[in-house]
């Protein structure tokens, strides 16, 4: 299984950690690699060949408060929801609150996703066994505009 990169990255790790262990210069470096020498730099520096995370150490939301947000988890987790009830509900006492806010919200607080209901699934049934050369067929009705078939 590959390593995972993003979409910019010019090196992978095996090229960073040959780059650290390496005792040729920078330019001679970048110009094996086909990279910048400040990347080639850049790597020398470090200790180790993974990524450095980026974006915000605390995600947080940029249209809605924390008070705003606790309301908004509290609100799900108490009623259970679809994303899309919780949103017309939720927009009369927070107007600024939109359908993608409030998903990359429920995305944070790992509540995206509404728990599973055993209670709404029917239960699985399994063919009835026939013995070989029968056929089991499932026969369905169609509705159309001339009627049923």
């Amino acid at each position: 299984m590959g390593q995972v990169l993003h979409g910019s990255a010019t090196t992978t790790a095996a090229v960073r950690r040959a780059i650290q262990h390496s005792q040729e210069s920078l330019n001679r470096l970048a110009e094996r690699y086909d990279i910048n020498p400040k990347t080639v730099a850049k790597w020398k520096k470090r200790t180790d060949v993974d990524d450095a995370p980026m974006g915000p150490k605390q995600p947080r939301s940029t249209v809605l408060t924390p008070d705003q947000e606790a309301a908004c988890v509290a609100f799900r987790k108490q009623i259970l929801l679809p994303l899309d009830d919780c949103l017309y509900a939720l927009q009369t006492s927070i107007p600024a609150l939109t359908r993608s806010s409030l998903h990359r919200l429920f995305q944070r607080h790992d509540i995206s996703r509404l728990p599973e209901m055993d209670a709404e699934k029917p239960a699985k049934k399994k063919f009835k066994k026939y013995p070989i050369g029968y056929f089991h067929l499932d026969i369905a009705e169609v509705r159309t505009e001339e009627g049923k078939l």
